[in-house]
């Protein structure tokens, strides 16, 4: 498969299902089918390691001429990963970017999936454009953020793990999509959970926008009106793609991920220097 300085390839590693897809960095679109393969049971490093490969194969983008990002659900930090969300606990404080690297043969961009879900959003989707603090927030299994400041990323916020005034757990356990299944919730009820946790962001914050990712996020309309807010909020456009999305275009910053304001000729530029 032929490709070109301006596309590259995002892996999104979850806590059930590794997605990858080659990624136009023009608009963020997807020039393949989107292959996703069950997380393996436990996730292990070395079984990561081998359902990655498996995607990079079906995708035919072994050659390590293509770049190439790897979204991980953990906090990141100088290619280690100091947490281990719905992963084996055998990943805090591994070398995750390096043994990616080693085991694929070839160099990447590895960072926190809901970093890189931020990084899609205000490349391509809901805060494209957008000045200010936009706040990205991902429904689903837990609450994972984004915060970004005028294009420039703030990593490894963890914000859904704010802690709620007078109770013990935090509010990733209260508000997350996981709890309205889990409590059987209607959206109105669950939206009432969601009011405290983005009135306290807001308080803390002062953020410009509000976008809302994850899969649950295709029914927006059935909770955010509900939600009283003096701060925007909207649905992610990418929603389970913005991972792959945002990887992909990390993929080519290498290791300035603050580089968001540039073109895509600036980030080719950056990638082959």
């Amino acid at each position: 498969m032929t490709t070109s300085a301006t596309t590259a390839v995002g892996i999104d590693i979850g806590g059930t299902g590794i997605k990858g897809a080659l990624v136009d960095l023009a608009d963020g679109s997807l020039l393949t089918d989107r292959i996703k393969v069950p997380t393996p049971k436990g996730a292990e490093p070395d079984d990561v390691l081998t359902a990655v490969k498996s995607v990079l194969e079906t995708l035919e983008v072994t050659d390590a001429s293509v770049p190439l990002g790897v979204a991980f659900p953990a906090i990141v930090k100088h290619g280690r990963t100091m947490s281990a969300a719905n992963v084996a606990q055998t990943w805090i404080g591994f070398e995750a970017e390096k043994f990616f690297e080693d085991g694929l043969g070839r160099e990447i961009h590895f960072a926190n999936d809901a970093d890189v879900a931020g990084v899609a959003e205000v490349r391509y989707g809901a805060a494209k454009d957008r000045d200010g603090l936009v706040m990205l927030t991902t429904l689903g299994t837990g609450i994972g953020t984004a915060m970004i400041y005028n294009g420039v990323l703030i990593p490894n916020t963890e914000l859904g793990h704010l802690h709620r005034p007078g109770h013990k757990k935090d509010f990733e356990h209260f508000a997350a999509y996981s709890a309205m299944e889990r409590d059987s919730l209607e959206w109105d009820e669950w939206s009432a959970r969601l009011q405290p946790y983005y009135s306290h962001l807001e308080f803390l914050f002062s953020p410009d926008l509000f976008v809302v990712g994850g899969g649950v996020s295709k029914h927006a309309d059935k909770f955010l009106p509900l939600l009283d807010l003096q701060t925007e909020i909207v649905p992610a456009v990418h929603r389970n793609n913005a991972g792959i999305i945002g990887a992909a275009a990390l993929a080519l910053a290498g290791e300035k991920p603050g580089a968001l304001e540039g073109t895509i000729e600036d980030l080719a530029s950056t990638a082959s220097s």
